[in-house]
């Protein structure tokens, strides 16, 4: 019985010790919020090839909406989703006339001709309805997002991915989610597109071990990280000028699970979130390979909670970047 009771002790004082490292390793691998432009980001370039200044997320709103674009080596996929935005955003002025948009799309250190590409469409559309943003370096989706929406003009900025995975003229849905917000304080507010009501369909076509991926990482971002939100990872998401501020200045992760932290800062800021079902189509050429991404999104899931409870990191004044 006694040597029982030791071994239990053992696995008991490993575990904690075992916690503690896990902890010690949530807290000192945590990196800053990276909010730091190389020189060349701080410019966008005209159809004529001049230089201009990118505008700050702090500077009031010029614009009703920003569409920000974040884009890895989409010279093949983008040109589909820019012609179908590009088409109902030109219809859509044509109706109204006092709506007014941009189109930002952030080339992420592509290695082939997304930048080339998307300057077709500035010189087409003017460098005031289509702006290209060229990082330097690779960051990561939710860098590249982030550094577009501090870019931005717009009165409500809208995240959508390149693929055109999500039907453009569902921004209707969102916004609609967005207006029924209420109340919104300080005028915060997120409107999430979701195809949890797709996720049936979706079960039945994948295999047993991704769908097994699929309802740990959703476990994992409850458990940790996100309550209520069903979809935290589709690419359509719509944000008050404010919300963006609020959230974006705070944003650590540059990788997959940005989404997840994004919308755990909302949370914790008590910014009121709607989610509303879109048109949704699997699209070829995804750059998540299959099980070590959820592996690295399902550690970013871990270590996001972790470094909040130790004090890592921290929610942040909405300060300008450099």
């Amino acid at each position: 019985m006694d040597f029982l009771c030791e071994i239990v002790q053992a696995l008991v004082a490993l575990a904690v010790l075992g916690l503690i490292v896990v902890f010690l390793v949530a807290h000192l691998s945590a990196g800053m919020a990276n909010l730091t432009r190389h020189e060349k980001e701080k410019y966008f370039l005209t159809a004529s090839g001049e230089k201009e200044l990118f505008p700050s997320l702090h500077d009031p709103h010029s614009r009703e909406l920003s569409v920000v674009i974040p884009a890895y080596n989409e010279e093949l996929r983008m040109p589909v989703m820019l012609d179908e935005a590009l088409e109902y955003l030109e219809n859509r002025q044509k109706q109204n006339p006092s709506f007014t948009y941009e189109v930002i799309v952030v080339d992420d250190g592509s290695k082939d001709k997304t930048t080339e590409v998307a300057m077709q469409y500035t010189r087409k559309y003017s460098t005031d309805k289509v702006r290209v943003l060229t990082l330097v370096q690779n960051r990561g989706k939710g860098g590249a997002v982030r550094m577009g929406t501090l870019s931005s003009r717009g009165k409500f900025i809208l995240m959508a991915d390149a693929d055109g995975a999500t039907k453009f003229a569902d921004i209707e849905k969102v916004e609609a989610g967005l207006h029924n917000l209420n109340p919104k304080p300080e005028n915060m507010g997120i409107s999430c597109g979701s195809r949890a009501h797709l996720e049936k369909e979706s079960v039945a076509q994948r295999s047993l071990f991704r769908t097994f991926l699929m309802y740990g990482f959703h476990f994992l971002v409850w458990f940790f990280c996100v309550r209520g939100i069903k979809d935290t990872q589709c690419g359509f998401k719509l944000f008050t000028r404010e919300a963006a501020l609020k959230t974006f200045s705070s944003l650590h992760v540059e990788r997959w699970a940005f989404d997840v932290e994004l919308l755990y800062i909302a949370q914790c800021f008590k910014i009121p979130i709607a989610e509303v079902a879109v048109n949704w189509t699997e699209i070829e050429g995804s750059k998540l390979v299959p099980f070590w991404s959820w592996l690295q999104m399902g550690l970013d899931l871990v270590f996001i909670r972790l470094r909040y409870i130790t004090g890592a990191w921290k929610l942040q004044s909405s300060h300008k970047t450099d």
